[in-house]
Order: C-alpha cells, then structure tokens, then sequence
C-alpha cells in the first residue's frame, strides 16, 4: 500500500494537507488564516463569572469571547487553599537530570488507572458545546480519572495515601472567585456563539510523549494492547526519571522507539515547559503563554509514521518549515520529505480536487450501488443508507447486508473527512439476522479504529439505528467552509411561489382595513410578482374595490424568493404601520 502525504500551501490563506492511500482521498485537514485556531493553546486566565447551576466558570482569556470551565475540567490542585502555582512543580535549576523522581512516586496501580481511564466522561458535561466523547483515542492523552461521566463504573476505592489529592470535588464556587487568575488550555474550538471549551489539565504533545503537568504519573496510550510493550515502554520511562510531579503518556509513535529517542522527547518537552513557566511568572492574565504550532508541524508531529512514503510540499517557506521539524524529530525520515516543483497543481494532479468537492454533497455513491445521505444538524449529524440501484444475487437479507458493510467502512471514511462529530445517527437497511446487525456493528467499530477523534458506537437499537459520538475539537469541514444562506437562512428550503402568493393578499387584507389607507405598494421577487398578477388577479381587484384602495406589485429578479416588502400610505403620501407583519424577510 502506498500511502502519500500531500501539503498544499499555494494559498497564502489557506493550507491543504490530505492523506492519501493508494489513489484514495483517507483524510483531509483545511485551516484558513481568517478562522480562530485556538485549540491546544495556553493561556493565563481570569475569571469573570460563576454559575453554580451548571458548576461551571467563565473565563477571559484574552481573545474576546469567554472561555467555559466545567468542575471536570478543574484540576484538584485548585483545590487546596490559596490555590494553585503550576510554577512550583519546576525547580529553575533542573537540567539534564530531571528530578530524580523515583519508582515509588510512578506506582503501577496509579499508572494503570489513568492510562486506561476510557476517556469518555465529556459527553455528560451541561455545556451546550459538549458533543460526546468516547474511547480514548489513538494519542490524545487519556482523560484524568478525576473526570467520569454517568453511567461508567466507579472505580474502586482505595486506601488514600499521604499527599494524594482529594478525591471529592468542592462546588466551583468554593474553588475560584471572580479575578482568579487561571492556568488554562483550550480544548475545544468555540462553535457558533459558544465560546470555547477549556481545562485546567495542560497537555503538551511531543512526538513521542504527551507531557501532563497536573498528571504526576507516567502512562501509556491505551491504544497501544499488548501488554509487555505497555510495561517495556512503562519501565523506560521510570528509567529517564522525570521530575517529581510531572507526568508523560507514551503516544502510540513511541511504541517502537529506543531509550535514547524518548529521553530525546522528553528533554524537548521539558524545556518546553520551563519556558512555559517562565513566562507564567513573569506575566498577568489574560494573555497567551503557549501557541500550539501551525498546522503543518502539528499533522507531520501526529500522524507522520513509517508507513508514510512521501510528504510532498508545494511551497518553498513550508517546506524548509517542514524539514526544519523533521531534522529536530525524525532526522532518519528527513528523505522523505519532498518539494514539489511540478507546474500542474499538486491536489490537480492527484485528482483531488474533485474528491474535495464531493466531501461536501449531500449524497454520497457507494461503489457497487446504494449510496449514504448525511444530513447535518444543530442537534445530530443523520446518516441514511440508501439500497438506490444496488444489486446483489441473493436473498433480500444478504442484500441488505452487503450493502450495509459496505456502507459502514464509508460512513467512518466521511465522518473523517467532514471532521463531523457530536451525536451521530446510522439509520441502516433493515436486517432480521442477529448475526448481521453484530457485523455491521463490528464493521463500524474497526473502520473507526484509524480516527484519531474519539469515538463511541451503542449497539443497534430496536428501531435498527446505530447511535454513536465521535469528538468535536471544532467546528466540521462544511462549517469552516460555508456560511448560511441569506435567501433560507440555513434551513436549506424557501417558501413556493404560491406560499408567497397567500402571505401577501394575506397582509393586503390586513392593510386594507387599517384606517387612513389609501395606497399599498407591493415589491416581491419576479415569480411571486407573476403569480399574483395572474393567479390571484381576480382576489386583488376585489380588495381593491372592497376597500378602495390602490395596489401596486413590483417583482424584480433581484429578491430572494421570500423578499416582502410592503408600503402603505394614506391620502396625503403619509406611511403608515400595522401589526399584522409576517416574519422572514418582510420589509414595511
């Protein structure tokens, strides 16, 4: 299998980048320099409200909208008195040796729940913006324990040691005031008039390992099974003695790498961090402490792996950025990377463009027949399965099958593509076999595995929908590319001409009747104009005559097809108003 990284920056507003596996569009990343990328970012925060309704805190952090805190997300080192310094977690003199913690303070029992914590307690939170979260994903740091929705399994209770944080969270109230300054990472892209979604748990990726200031233990990517890797790579990393209350996650890149490459990571991410702390002391909030790198670092750092022939770059300033991070991280794989200098565009080339365009339509074809309709809501995202001119020499049920499976491997190739998440509804051809609807299901689940969003598949429900979430970081592809339509504000339908017709004889009446009246003048667009002046020509005059007053309709081209704008003067040229007024796009 060939599998090609293709970086398109030929754009100064935009950067492309696509994965691409023999021929075939996997996934697709888009970033606009006029779009907020706030996620992964640091900032020193204030707060500047409270609401102990939704336990939740809101905080400027200094880029106009207010960020939303959840308790969840609150680190339990808030919660002592007098808050909390992550300052004090590194000493100014650390070095090379990193602090000399010791295996005692990375115990096995500690490190075994935060690596395998699910990670899907995000779905409960009462934040509007919160879409669901579910399986830890491939190298996002897992979730802190500290942070479990409703209806996981408690975890046991164990004996509490001296110097472990409580376990008991106490109302946010009791935690900041307004003017707290707030150590604060944003997680989630802010989505509508929703600001963004923040954490107190500061994680900071590097290729190998993701450091965790709050976390204080080592773990392991619970996407990495096999358990003497986990304790090979868990044991290397007690080798390396990193700073007493520091932790790190091996992400899955590091599975395979030496002693030599990680301590070489985590080196990197601790300078990182002193420098972060550095500037924590030496500022007041809101201001940023910590930009996440553009996009071009963060794909080649996250997703660049050995099975990757060739990155290709179309521009000379990305490119020499691009091999600068790769000489720093990977230098062996430096070869790989390549500057494209053909004339023909380099998404044209691989017939790109075309699958990029199709990522957007409604109706996606499958490759035997049948196709998937996906409709995107405020609420959920709908996904249809349509048999349409799909053939198979077989029972209806194997039918309904094949079709099924095939349907599954793309409705998760879309939903990386579009970057949809939230609630997700899969309403699948109806089978009767048990067996079927378990491999459907089974099919999802492993189509999934390769998305690095975090994803939760229910089973099958009475009704043959498959309910699942999948993690929302920002708003989806569609989203970042479209605005609402002004004519339909979005709703993606408009009134018929005949709708428009009956509104506006409708308001006439109610015109003709308000005292004074003696003109009302019409303007809609051309074919309303057209149906009324033939139509209801017969109901106009009689309104006319009824009421003696004067109508006049004007249509143009020019209006949407909901345009109404109406005049009413009296006798002497005076406007007059009424309140029988249509909502829409009504003019008076």
């Amino acid at each position: 299998m060939k599998k090609e990284m293709l970086i398109n920056v030929s754009q100064p507003e935009e950067c492309r980048i696509a994965i691409v596996e023999d021929g075939i569009l996997e996934e697709f990343y888009l970033e606009r320099t006029s779009q907020d990328n706030y996620v992964g970012n640091i900032y020193k925060g204030v707060v500047v409200n409270l609401e102990p309704s939704i336990q939740a805190a809101f905080v400027d952090f200094g880029v106009g909208k207010n960020g939303f805190l959840h308790i969840s997300d609150v680190e339990p080192q808030y919660f002592r008195q007098g808050g909390y310094d992550p300052a004090e977690q590194l000493d100014d003199d650390f070095g090379g040796s990193y602090g000399g913690a010791t295996a005692a303070d990375f115990s096995d029992d500690d490190e075994e729940e935060i690596s395998d914590s699910s990670g899907d307690d995000e779905e409960d939170k009462p934040d509007a913006n919160d879409d669901g979260d579910g399986d830890s994903d491939d190298d996002a740091p897992p979730k802190p324990p500290q942070s479990r929705g409703r209806g996981q399994r408690r975890p046991q209770q164990r004996r509490q040691r001296p110097g472990m944080r409580p376990r008991v969270k106490p109302p946010i109230q009791e935690i900041f005031k307004r003017g707290d300054e707030v150590l604060v990472q944003v997680i989630k892209e802010g989505i509508g008039s929703k600001g963004p979604t923040l954490s107190t748990y500061i994680s900071i990726p590097g290729r190998y390992l993701v450091l965790m200031p709050a976390l204080g233990r080592v773990g392991v990517s619970r996407k990495i099974e096999d358990d003497q890797v986990r304790r090979r790579l868990r044991s290397t990393l007690l080798e390396l003695s990193p700073p007493k209350g520091l932790g790190f996650i091996v992400r899955t890149a590091g599975q395979e790498r030496n002693k030599k490459e990680l301590s070489r990571d985590m080196a990197y991410l601790l300078r990182l961090w002193k420098v972060i702390v550095r500037r924590l002391k030496n500022t007041t909030g809101p201001c940023d402490i910590y930009e996440e790198s553009d996009m071009i670092i963060r794909t080649i750092r996250d997703i660049f792996s050995s099975d990757v022939d060739s990155i290709y770059v179309d521009s000379e300033p990305a490119y020499e950025r691009a091999k600068e991070f790769l000489q720093l991280v990977m230098p062996r794989h430096v070869n790989r990377l390549k500057k494209y200098e053909s004339k023909d565009p380099l998404f044209h080339k691989y017939h790109l463009d075309e699958e990029i365009a199709r990522i957007n339509q409604r109706e996606v074809p499958l490759r035997r027949g049948g196709s998937i309709v996906i409709d995107q809501t405020e609420a959920l995202v709908a996904i249809d399965v349509n048999s349409g001119n799909f053939r198979y020499d077989g029972t209806a049920e194997e039918a309904a099958y094949q079709l099924n499976m095939m349907a599954a491997k793309e409705i998760a190739r879309q939903l990386r593509l579009r970057d949809l998440g939230g609630v997700v509804v899969n309403d699948f051809i109806d089978m009767r076999r048990e067996k079927h609807r378990r491999n459907v299901e089974r099919a999802l689940r492993d189509s999934v595995k390769r998305d690095r969003a975090r994803t939760k598949i229910l089973k099958t429900s009475p009704f043959g929908l498959i309910e699942m979430t999948r993690q929302r970081i920002r708003p989806s592809l569609k989203r970042s590319v479209f605005k609402d339509c002004p004519c339909c504000k979005g709703r993606g339908v408009v009134k018929s001409a005949e709708s428009m017709a009956i509104e506006v004889v409708r308001m006439l009446l109610a015109a003709a009747h308000h005292d004074g009246a003696s003109h009302v003048t019409i303007r809609v667009n051309d074919e309303v104009a057209t149906y009324l002046n033939n139509k209801k020509r017969r109901e106009l005059a009689r309104i006319e005559e009824d009421t003696n007053i004067v109508v006049q309709i004007y249509g143009s081209e020019s209006f949407y097809p909901e345009h109404l704008e109406v005049e009413c003067v009296d006798a002497d040229g005076r406007r007059l108003h009424f309140d029988d007024r249509p909502t829409g796009n009504a003019r008076h």
